[in-house]
């Protein structure tokens, strides 16, 4: 809801005399957090909804955190605008200590990501990784209530929500390598509506959108969703782009990275050399391992 505000926001001010209202959605994703998203169908739970209110005309844009989107997209819809990006690093919040180096051996920590857990393990090995779901509020919730002694999630929502406070460490992509499109929103709408298009890409922002497509083609190349420990990043300088990529066996016993730069006017051929790469360096074992 904050997302949908935020774009609501820079539509009015891009369009003052341009009404906008809010159809909120309660996707599958939102109602069943009590079991860890690979299990249950991955990314796509966050969105089928909403597209569904795109095909029927009850809605003409939908908002989504990029992490959350599919690699590929019905063919009648399309990704109209990527935002300025929020911080894009995982963050530490605990109530024990200052950072995962300081947590007592055996300290429970809680994530909803099979990327986070493969990268915790392999750094961590005497924590224990617990499933943790459900929105901000839950989670902080069970970490009060000492379910957990530590908890790893994207410090772009505790910032957006104003709960920048809770962060007690960030960590950074040395540490724990994002998520395709992490910190980013990306507005959804038909791909046949040229006008609203057009109104649309003054939202976008150049330097974030190259760097998530260039994930995303990443992700996309190696089949990446909710079901793979996979992590890609990237960041721009001038005319280049460099994009870190990682896969992992999700208990961190086998991880492969790969690192490359290129021009950042073709991030999609990027992210496909990047994922040729980690193939050749044995995520294809991983993948099959995980089929």
């Amino acid at each position: 809801m904050w997302q949908s505000e935020h774009v609501a926001g820079e539509l009015k001010r891009l369009y003052p005399h341009c009404e906008v209202s809010i159809l909120g959605i309660t996707t599958r994703g939102d109602q069943i957090v009590d079991r860890p998203l690979a299990q249950i169908g991955g990314k796509g739970l966050f969105v089928k909804e909403l597209e569904a209110a795109l095909e029927d005309g009850r809605a003409d844009i939908a908002v989504h955190s990029a992490k959350d989107v599919p690699m590929r997209l019905p063919e009648i819809f399309c990704l109209a605008a990527i935002s300025a990006r929020e911080d894009p690093r995982d963050c530490f919040v605990s109530n024990l200590s200052a950072s995962l180096e300081a947590l007592p051996s055996r300290s429970i920590v809680g994530t909803s990501s099979l990327r986070r857990e493969a990268q915790l393990r392999e750094r961590h090995p005497g924590l224990q990784v617990k499933p943790l779901r459900g929105n901000l509020d839950t989670r902080l919730a069970k970490l009060d209530r000492e379910e957990f002694q530590a908890v790893v999630l994207a410090a772009a929502g505790l910032k957006r929500l104003g709960l920048a406070a809770r962060i007690r460490a960030m960590l950074e992509p040395e540490q724990s390598l994002p998520a395709p499109g992490q910190g980013a929103l990306v507005i959804e709408c038909r791909a046949d509506r040229g006008e609203l298009r057009q109104r649309l890409a003054p939202l976008g922002d150049s330097d974030t959108t190259a760097c998530v497509r260039a994930e995303r083609a990443l992700s996309r190349a190696l089949s990446g969703d909710c079901q793979l420990p996979l992590a890609a990043y990237a960041v721009t300088s001038g005319a280049q782009i460099r994009l870190r990529g990682l896969v992992a066996m999700p208990d961190g016993s086998r991880v492969v990275r790969a690192d490359l730069s290129g021009p950042i006017a073709a991030p999609e051929e990027l992210g496909e050399m990047i994922a040729a790469k980690l193939r050749a360096l044995g995520a294809d074992a991983i993948l099959a391992s995980l089929s």
